[in-house]
């Protein structure tokens, strides 16, 4: 009986499978933090990942709209990628927002735009609404004047 040496595959060989695609998001990731245009819209985009109740609650709303319903469908939840993709901008010492993200719905998808202020713990919304392409169009799914 032969003693051979069976030889190791090194360490990136066995793992460049789930290394590669977790390095080129960090990348990513930091990139656009890097390029963003200021230290507030940073703060901004983690204020919005750490408020899921804001788009939550604006999501349940949507759905609950017929005309929603109908062209665009029933809007799945947000994912985290949709924020940081978005456009998130809050004023008056955090208490008022005006985002805009992606949405999916199950016929289309669209943005769908919020602006809201805090009063304490809780959201009021001023204005939501989802935009659409081809055709364009804005759905207004509730609006204070």
């Amino acid at each position: 009986m032969e003693n051979s040496l069976i030889e190791k595959e090194n360490w990136l060989t066995r793992n460049w499978k789930w290394f590669l695609p977790s390095t080129l998001f960090s990348i990513l990731l930091i990139a656009l933090l890097l390029t963003s245009t200021s230290k507030e819209s940073i703060i901004d985009f983690t204020q919005a990942y750490a408020d899921n109740l804001l788009f939550e609650e604006a999501i349940k709303k949507a759905n609950e709209d017929s005309k929603t319903l109908e062209d665009i469908g029933k809007i799945e939840p947000i994912d985290k990628l949709a924020i940081l993709e978005g456009n998130i901008v809050y004023s008056n010492n955090h208490n008022t927002v005006n985002a805009s993200i992606r949405i999916n719905g199950t016929k289309k998808k669209g943005k769908l735009d919020i602006f809201a202020t805090r009063k304490g713990a809780e959201w009021e919304y001023q204005k939501i609404s989802i935009r659409t392409k081809n055709p364009n169009n804005e759905i207004v799914i509730s609006e204070k004047l």
